[in-house]
């Protein structure tokens, strides 16, 4: 691939050829899923969990 030909929409077209309808599906349900997160998930909560799953592993963070 030479630089003239390194667009976006050459890049989707690369991967339609060497993905399989499995994995691309499987890309979709990743990115879905953690759109959800993003989007449903409060930060507070998420740092709060990391905060005592840190403690639980033995880290010392303050």
């Amino acid at each position: 691939m030479t630089a003239v030909d390194d667009s976006v929409h050459d890049r989707l077209t690369d991967a339609r050829i060497a993905l399989t309808p499995t994995q691309l599906a499987l890309a979709v349900t990743l990115l879905a899923a953690l759109g959800f997160v993003l989007l449903f998930a409060q930060a507070p909560m998420l740092h709060d969990s990391m905060h005592d799953f840190r403690h639980a592993a033995g880290v010392v963070c303050h």
